[in-house]
């Protein structure tokens, strides 16, 4: 087939926006391009001989080269002896309000183009690329062009193929079915930093999303997925090439005992999920992305107005003697002490509690002003956790009878935990838990679980996922302490740059259990703690403070501890190096909080500019030369900078407008 010269001119500018596209630029390919509103981020799609490919530049970098595009289905080839057919572009100008994330009004504005191709058997694959000034998301869709009515994907050929001089920030996929009772994989396996392209993960199986790529001198790049529900599986990356090639895999058949396809099937027409690429010649906008929630919409309306805040939680430091009534009253008058709205009743309270006495707590809580969440086991054939209660999850009539016994007692959320898989038959799972609860009126935290693509925005019960190394290995074991100031300067990067990350912060015990006297010995300062309230975001924190902390610790400590926010109107990165530092600032209404904390094995000395700051005076708690945490007032110079000096393992937190 001969190809001819075909120039498409646009009718009009885009305002803002450098955006157009060539087609037919050559003999043997096709080329495309669509750039961000500010022109500088530019993604160039190709179809050469029958198979399409994109490439990425950032101020004329290469940050992504020959990267390729298509699916695979049984019998259905939508990755090869393609054709284009149709093509055209729009702009997108958004704005939405979303408070249980990073920034609470976002203004997404951004170029769209949209592909249609064709392959010689008549079947048609919609490539959608979205490109805004630091964000890249593209996605498929399938159209129903004969009798077939679904489509299975067995292969996505989505890739990423990074430069030579790039290194990765990767924490591995687990094989299916391993760890405690079998609970894996669970998003809680550990970060490489700054490892060369392509070294096996490992367990050989890819990694997790999040995944942070440092491209040189030229920039970074970090690639996760949103708009995942019921609809598709959720995604990983590969194993990488010693070249520098990545691309979108699915679960391993043996997660989830084994039980429902690995592969998803589209209800046709159908789409899949955005995958997203943020772009950023510093670390500034993949620390301040809103990009998993820009592409995706509600699934439903809210059945209320719900609530978020602050929450005790006496399994964490005390465990799982502590799931007694005598025991949860004190959380309660703990949480009531600080002023904190929840306290979060861990597992066996069925056992150990019962239901009956659970309502007596609620009622104990209301007269407190304090609401109780519980936990649930999220049952099933997948793993062996025995905690209870069971078998109350994983069915639609015994959760919604569960579900309505909780709304008629006041319980305000639950916490659901071991999954185990990222299946298109675990998703429906999520999907109907969260979609029933909002018919009960209960908001949703998930453990042991999945990382939340874009579902903040999605379902608006949703408060969090853990899907990360949590506080509850500092009591697990003592390793976890020994790297907890390294592990907590990696999340603002990548883990909680995507997605609400219920971690569990700010254990001031000094020792980890309940009398303070023994167990695993925290490494980390006071002062670390307290920066940890702020630079892990999620709209309800279960904090670890006990009772015994609001007389151990200093005034200053639990002030903060009672007024730190657990929501917030803007986030903006200050600076900071994944695994060595960070400087984070937050705002909720016109108070900025801005925390510090050193990774690194010796005292650091970094000069941060504070523009953001309309007053001189702030409130400075940082560590003294013992380690221990004060509180004081300093003045910011006239150009609002300041030096702060950091000790190892050690943090520093301001406030003040």
């Amino acid at each position: 087939m001969k190809h001819k010269m075909y120039l498409l001119t646009l009718k009009k500018r885009i305002a803002l926006g450098a955006f157009f596209m060539l087609l037919f630029s050559g003999l043997r390919a096709q080329e495309l391009r669509v750039a961000g509103p500010d022109g500088k981020l530019v993604v160039n799609l190709s179809l050469d001989k029958g198979r399409l490919y994109y490439r990425v530049n950032l101020a004329g970098q290469e940050m992504l080269e020959l990267s390729p595009l298509g699916l695979r289905g049984d019998k259905v080839d939508l990755a090869r002896n393609l054709h284009l057919i149709a093509s055209g572009s729009r702009t997108i100008d958004q704005k939405y309000e979303e408070p249980k994330i990073k920034r609470r009004l976002v203004h997404y504005q951004a170029n769209e183009l949209q592909c249609t191709l064709e392959n010689d058997l008549k079947q048609r694959l919609v490539v959608i690329f979205r490109v805004s000034n630091n964000d890249i998301a593209f996605r498929y869709a399938i159209p129903q062009v004969s009798e077939p009515a679904n489509f299975r994907v067995e292969e996505e050929m989505s890739g990423f193929k990074f430069p030579a001089s790039t290194s990765t920030f990767l924490s591995p996929q687990a094989t299916a079915m391993i760890g405690w009772k079998k609970t894996k994989p669970s998003y809680e396996e550990s970060y490489v930093p700054d490892q060369a392209i392509g070294v096996a993960s490992q367990y050989g199986v890819g990694y997790t999303f999040p995944a942070l790529f440092h491209v040189g001198t030229r920039g970074w790049v970090l690639l996760s997925e949103t708009g995942v529900n019921g609809s598709y599986c959720g995604a990983k990356l590969s194993e990488g090439t010693k070249s520098g090639f990545y691309k979108i895999a699915f679960p391993e058949k043996g997660e989830n005992n084994g039980m429902g396809d690995a592969a998803p099937t589209l209800a046709l027409p159908g789409f899949t999920p955005w995958r997203t690429i943020t772009v950023g010649s510093t670390l500034k906008p993949i620390v301040e992305t809103t990009v998993p929630f820009d592409l995706v919409k509600p699934q439903y309306a809210a059945t209320k107005p719900y609530t978020f805040g602050r929450a005790t939680w006496s399994w964490l430091e005390w465990q799982d003697a502590s799931i007694n009534f005598e025991d949860q009253q004190k959380f309660i008058d703990l949480s009531a002490a600080l002023g904190y709205e929840f306290v979060l009743v861990d597992n066996w309270w069925d056992k150990q509690i019962g239901h009956r006495k659970i309502e007596e707590l609620v009622a104990y809580g209301r007269e407190k002003g304090v609401g109780l969440c519980l936990w649930y086991n999220s049952n099933g054939y997948w793993n062996d956790a025995p905690q209870t209660p069971k078998n109350r999850m994983n069915t639609a009539i015994a959760r919604k009878k569960e579900m309505a016994w909780m709304q008629s007692i006041g319980i305000k959320g639950i916490k659901v935990d071991f999954f185990g898989g990222d299946k298109q038959q675990t998703l429906q799972l999520y999907e109907d838990i969260l979609a029933d609860a909002n018919a009960y009126g209960l908001t949703v935290i998930f453990h042991g679980c999945t990382l939340p693509r874009g579902w903040e925005r999605m379902y608006p019960n949703f408060v969090g996922s853990e899907a990360v190394l949590a506080s509850e290995n500092l009591i697990f074991t003592q390793e976890a302490n020994n790297n907890e100031a390294f592990n907590a300067t990696l999340h603002p990067f990548i883990r909680n740059a995507v997605g609400a990350m219920d971690f569990g912060p700010v254990l001031l015990n000094k020792r980890h259990n309940r009398e303070n006297n023994g167990g695993t010995t925290r490494k980390t300062t006071e002062t670390f703690q307290l920066a940890t309230a702020v630079l892990f975001q999620t709209p309800v924190q279960n904090f670890g403070i006990t009772p015994n902390n609001l007389l151990e610790m200093p005034a200053h400590v639990i002030d903060f501890m009672k007024q730190v926010p657990t929501v917030w109107d803007e986030t903006l990165f200050v600076d900071g190096y994944p695994g060595k530092y960070v400087v984070l600032a937050r705002r909720k209404n016109e108070q900025w909080y801005i925390a510090a904390i050193n990774a690194e094995e010796k005292e650091k000395t970094i000069e941060v500019a504070l523009p953001m700051l309309s007053q001189n005076l702030v409130q400075c708690i940082s560590d003294n030369k013992l380690r221990g945490s004060e509180q004081k007032t300093i003045r910011l110079s006239r150009e609002k900078t300041l030096r702060l000096t950091l000790q190892s393992g050690a943090g520093l937190v301001l406030y003040g407008k």
